[in-house]
């Protein structure tokens, strides 16, 4: 898989944010793709070097369960999709990884 299949995007939330001051940054990544790849594709597009990978599968969440009255065919679900959080070796940093610099 190439660098830009594997990436999907960054994860923007507080818990993230707050990694990222420990060097760790958290992705959103493509569900077929495993740890070896996805540390190849950080290294490559960020040009830093990766420590380790931990991924964790976020399971499809039900929604539109309103209140009671609210029939079972209106309700659905989210998509399953998995994330990445990244540590990045000692000295290395991603500067613009939330747009700012």
């Amino acid at each position: 898989m190439q660098a830009h299949e594997v990436l999907l995007g960054p994860v923007v939330s507080e818990k993230a944010t707050e990694l990222a001051a420990d060097n760790k940054y958290t992705f959103r990544v493509s569900s077929r793709s495993n740890k070896v790849e996805i540390r190849r594709a950080v290294e490559s597009r960020y040009g830093v070097r990766v420590s380790s990978v931990r991924t964790v599968s976020m399971p499809a969440k039900e929604k539109g369960a309103g209140y009671i009255g609210r029939s079972k065919s209106r309700r659905g679900y989210n998509v399953a999709w998995k994330k990445a959080i990244v540590t990045l070796a000692i000295g290395d940093r991603i500067a613009d990884f939330f747009g700012a610099v």
